[in-house]
Formats: structure tokens, sequence, C-alpha cells
């Protein structure tokens, strides 16, 4: 203000100066003359002016938004106006962009400000709050949203004001990017809560609208979450765009929602795990065998908790009067249809959850697994009957095991009402391992150790067996030149057995035929004949094989026999000339040497052999032909 005051005043000066047509007095003084010059006139007039030039202009940076508020006018706002739109005192709706702006006296005025340009970042959205606008009507607390195509115009402060923007917060967002916007008009909201509602893959957005769009006929429609019972969750839903719970749920994606106006609630719609397990101690026999095979039992306990993330904790049952805990797993999943309805009566999963489902399963679980059974009939032999047939009888501790998929169809059939009446879909219902009291177990698990220890035995005895037999190949293996040396010699054997056999057979056919032979000359010589012959025969054989006998039977024997006509008579005349013979000297002997290939026989030994040999053959002949002679006489 100051600088526009000085401006004008020096623009006057100078003017006057210009326009003084006196001179100068002569003689005055030097300054004098200057400062009354026409030059010093031009120079003050154009100091005056380029001081009140720099008071009417504005440069706005380029992230900047320019802002006026005016100062000096002979109007004021109109009542409950924030902006002037014609020039009145106060903020102006007009904003100033980037660049040079040339505006009369602007900095005298208005009070000029700058803003930063407004970014929205991705994945957010700005929240808008009209400061100023036409009254919002009775029964609304938030302006309905503008069309994306008409967001451009409305964000103008004049076309808001001038086309029925109301004051108060918006339902339209800005969407990410970056926008010049009159923060006189606008208050903008950008944090943390107002990020983009994403709806994950697997889920759906059920939306709780609490604006309306003009122009939809919003009527109230009771959807049921099951056509077939009468007893499922029923909630009013509403068309989109209407105040209440959408009947349409929002699919996976990104959505830029207002969250004053409405309120998302995602619901998972893939298969969830709900698990009942753990909240009890778990008794076990354990069952071991010592070194003589003898079995004997260990009890220990175990405390089973409650995972952090199961449903609940294990369900007891009461069967046979045992309290058996259950642990059982439930495999759930939500219909993208019926996601409304489960947030419209309870308020999501969870509480279905928590409110409906898992009392329902304890319930069931405890009617069905303590009451009864349907099992399907068996055979003898444990086949199952053909066609089949069921049997309905009280449930047995052991069933919880040997017939558990009989348990689970039941429960599982009931369960799935439940779940359809609350509009959620049972999947599966699997039972766990059941704690059965181990005193019930222990007398099945005994038997199943013994028939283990028994078929342990038996291949323990089959492999021993096989050892033995392995060593039996490997000892002959090791001792097999000493086997194939004793077949060799039992080959022998045989073949000596064989041999001495025929030999035997030869003998015995020999004795035979000199069996008939001498019955034979006993027939002809007569029976004493025949055995003087023998021991005759006898003899020489013995003198055959001692030579040094002779000298003793020539000295027994007589060297002339005198006897009857038998043959034997002159056989023992020819042997005792024989001995005769022999010992005479060897000069007198007629034979005048040995025998022809024979070594000098000693005299002193008696006859030699070979001249006894001749001796006996010589008797032999005298007694056969005697005894031929006699035999054709007679």
């Amino acid at each position: 203000m100051l600088g526009v005051i000085i401006g004008i005043v020096a623009i006057l000066l100078g003017a006057s100066i210009i326009l003084r047509r006196a001179g100068v007095p002569a003689g005055g003084h030097r300054l004098v003359q200057i400062f009354s010059s026409r030059f010093m006139g031009i120079i003050l007039v154009l100091i005056g002016g380029f001081m009140l030039l720099s008071s009417s202009f504005i440069l706005v940076d380029a992230n900047s938004v320019g802002h006026l508020k005016r100062i000096y006018a002979f109007e004021e706002l109109p009542e409950g106006r924030i902006l002037a739109l014609d020039g009145e005192k106060g903020p102006q709706a007009q904003i100033l962009g980037p660049g040079f702006h040339f505006i009369p006296l602007v900095r005298v005025l208005y009070d000029f400000e700058e803003w930063d340009v407004v970014t929205i970042p991705e994945g957010y959205y700005g929240q808008l709050t009209a400061l100023d606008g036409d009254a919002m009507p009775s029964g609304m607390f938030m302006a309905p949203a503008i069309a994306d195509a008409d967001v451009g115009d409305m964000l103008k402060a004049d076309s808001f004001l001038t086309k029925g923007g109301l004051r108060g917060p918006q339902e339209t967002v800005l969407k990410p990017g970056q926008y010049r916007l009159n923060r006189y008009l606008f208050d903008i909201r950008l944090d943390e809560n107002t990020n983009a509602t994403i709806i994950p893959a697997g889920h759906v957005g059920v939306v709780k609208s609490n604006v309306s769009q003009p122009g939809i006929n919003c009527i109230e429609e009771e959807v049921s979450a099951s056509s077939v019972s009468r007893e499922a969750l029923t909630v009013p839903l509403v068309p989109r765009g209407c105040v209440g719970i959408w009947k349409d749920p929002l699919f996976p994606g990104a959505y830029y929602l207002n969250r004053q106006a409405y309120e998302v609630t995602l619901v998972d719609t893939r298969v969830q795990t709900w698990e009942y397990k753990g909240g009890y101690v778990k008794r076990i026999i354990d069952l071991s065998v010592d070194q003589q095979g003898n079995i004997q039992q260990n009890e220990r306990s175990v405390q089973e908790q409650i995972p952090s993330d199961a449903a609940d904790r294990a369900v007891y049952v009461k069967v046979e009067g045992w309290d058996i805990p259950l642990e059982l797993r439930a495999l759930v999943q939500v219909d993208p249809d019926n996601a409304p309805v489960v947030v419209g009566s309870v308020g999501g999963l969870e509480e279905i959850e928590n409110r409906i489902l898992t009392p329902a399963i304890r319930s069931i679980v405890r009617n069905v697994a303590g009451a009864s059974i349907r099992v399907q009939d068996k055979n003898a032999d444990g086949t199952p009957v053909q066609p089949a047939t069921y049997t309905v009888r009280p449930t047995k501790v052991l069933d919880l095991i040997e017939n558990r998929d009989a348990l689970e169809q039941t429960i599982e059939q009931q369960i799935k009402i439940e779940g359809n009446k609350a509009g959620v879909d049972i999947r599966e219902i699997r039972l766990g391992e059941p704690a059965i009291p181990p005193e019930l177990l222990v007398s099945r698990l005994r038997v199943q150790l013994a028939d283990q220890l028994s078929t342990a035995y038996e291949r323990e005895t089959d492999a021993q067996q096989k050892r033995i037999e392995t060593e039996q190949a490997r000892s002959t293996a090791d001792e097999q030149p000493r086997l194939v040396e004793a077949q060799i010699a039992v080959q022998v054997a045989n073949q000596r057995e064989q041999e001495r056999a025929a030999l035997g057979r030869a003998e015995r056919q020999y004795l035979e035929e000199l069996a008939r032979g001498q019955r034979a000359q006993v027939d002809v010589l007569g029976q004493d004949r025949v055995a003087l012959l023998q021991a005759l025969e006898k003899l020489l054989t013995s003198l055959e094989r001692k030579p040094e006998l002779v000298g003793l039977v020539g000295k027994l024997v007589p060297n002339t026999v005198v006897g009857g006509d038998s043959g034997f008579a002159g056989a023992a005349a020819l042997l005792g000339a024989s001995l005769g013979q022999a010992q005479q000297p060897a000069a007198n002997r007629t034979s005048g040497g040995q025998e022809s290939g024979s070594a000098e026989w000693p005299a002193s030994l008696g006859p030699s052999p070979v001249s006894l040999s001749s001796s006996l053959r010589t008797a032999r002949k005298a007694s056969s032909t005697r005894g031929t002679r006699s035999r054709c006489r007679s």
C-alpha cells in the first residue's frame, strides 16, 4: 500500500514539473534548477508508474494454485455465502493457474495466497467437503454423487455455486490424479481411512449404503437364505443405489467408494475349514515287548491344547456310559448370492460360525454319536450284503473307529440342513481320531501284538532254516574235494562188491563143478580112495608151497607100496619112487641137471618143486588111468 501511495505522489509531482511553464529564475541555486527541470519530471512519472505496475501482476508457480481474497470493494458478500462471485469482499471463486497474471492493483485490492496442487496417490481417494453452496435438503446428510463426466465442471467454484452444488460432505470422491481446486470452497481429506476398497479374489463385498441415488425406485425385498426351509434366515435387501443392504454384492476388484456413504463387508467365498479339537486330556496305554517276548503296558497322559485357529474345542459325546472327546473338521463355503443374507442377518461368516453353526454342530454330533447308528448288514465272512440292507442300532464306542463313515454321513446330512438355513453350504464333515479310553483298546492291541510276534517268530524260524541251509551249502562247497573222493570211494567199493560177488559166483560154480566131479570119482573109485587121493593132493600142494617138508615126508612115506589092484597103490608107488630119487645124491640122478629155465635146487632140501609137480601129475594120471580101467572092467 505504501508503494502505491509513493508511486501516485511521484507521478503527480513529475506531472506538475513537466506542465509548469515558468522556467527556473536566473541566478538560482544549481540543485533547484535540476529538480525543476523537465527531465526530472519525466523521471518521477516513470518511477511512480513502475511502483503502480509492480502491484498489478502475480506470478504463480507451476505446482501451485493462486487464490485471491479481496480486501477493498464497495459490495459485501451475500448473507450465508463464503465465496464471492461478482467481486464482493472476501474469498473469490476465481483461482489463478500457473504463470503471469496482470490485474490492476491486484496487490493493493487483494490478498494473494498460493496452495499446492492436490495430488491423490494410487490406491486412495480424496474425500470432498464443500464449504459453500446450497443448503442440503432435509433427510440428506451427503450430497449425491456426480457423474464422472461432470466432475471436472463441478470442481470449478463458479460452476459449483451457480449450478446447485450442495454444501457439506460430497459423495463424489477424487480418484488418483492431480487437481487444481479452490481450497476456499473444498476441504480435502486424504489419510489412511480414505484408501480404496479392494475386493480380493475369493471374496465378495456386501455393501450397506447410507445414501441413495436420485431416480432409482428403492423397494425392499425379503430374501431368504434357503428356498426349501421356512426356518432359513430372511433379510430385507434393496437394489444397488438405494439406502440399505444391496442385493447384489461387489465382486473382486478395486472400488473408490466414499466410506462415509458406503460400508463394505468382505465375505470369504472360498472353502473354509472349521476345526473342533483340543481342550481335553488324552490317556494312552503303551505296549512293549521285552527280550523274553513278554508284553508289558505303561500308561501315560497328554494334554491336548486348543489350537489358536480352531473354531472351538473338541465335542464330548457320551457312548455306552463313556465320555469321549471327539474331534472333527467341517468344510464350509458361502455362496456369493447368499453373502448379503449372511451379512444382513448376523453380520458375517464369523458370526454365523459362533452364533449359529458351532452350537448346532456340537448338538448334532452329541445326538448322533450318543444315540444310534445306521450300518450296512454284512455276511458271516464280513462282506457287505448284496443287495445292500441297513440296520439301525445303538451306537457303540468302537463304532467311532470301525463305522466312522456311517457317523460322518449322518452328521453331515443333519448339519447341511442347519447350514442351508444360515446361507452356508456345508461341504464335508470329517471326524478325527476319538480319544477312546485305552482300557477298551488294550485287549485288542495285545491280540494284534501277539499275532505280530507269532508272525515274527515264524519268519525268524524260516530265516534260521534258510541260514542252516545256506551254511550246509557253504560247508558242502568247502568239503567238495573230499565229497568227490568219498563218492569215488563209494563207487570203487561198489565195483569191488560187484567183483567179489562175481568171484563168489564163479567160486560157487567152481565148487559145484568140483563137487560133481568128486561125486563122479566117488562113484568110480569109492569114497575112501577119493578121500585118500584128496589128502595126497593137499599134501603135494603143501609140498609145492614149502619144499623143505619133502625130507620129512620122504621118511614118512615108504618107497615100495604093496597093494591091490587100485589106482591109489600105483600113485603111491610113483610118489615113493619120486621121493626116493629125490633123496639120492645129485651125481647119481639120471636127469643130469635141472629143467630148463630153473635155478639149481639144493639137495639138502629134498626133491625140487618141479620134480614134485611132475611126480604129482604122473600119480594123478596113473590114478585116473587106473580108475578108468577099473570102470571099464566093471
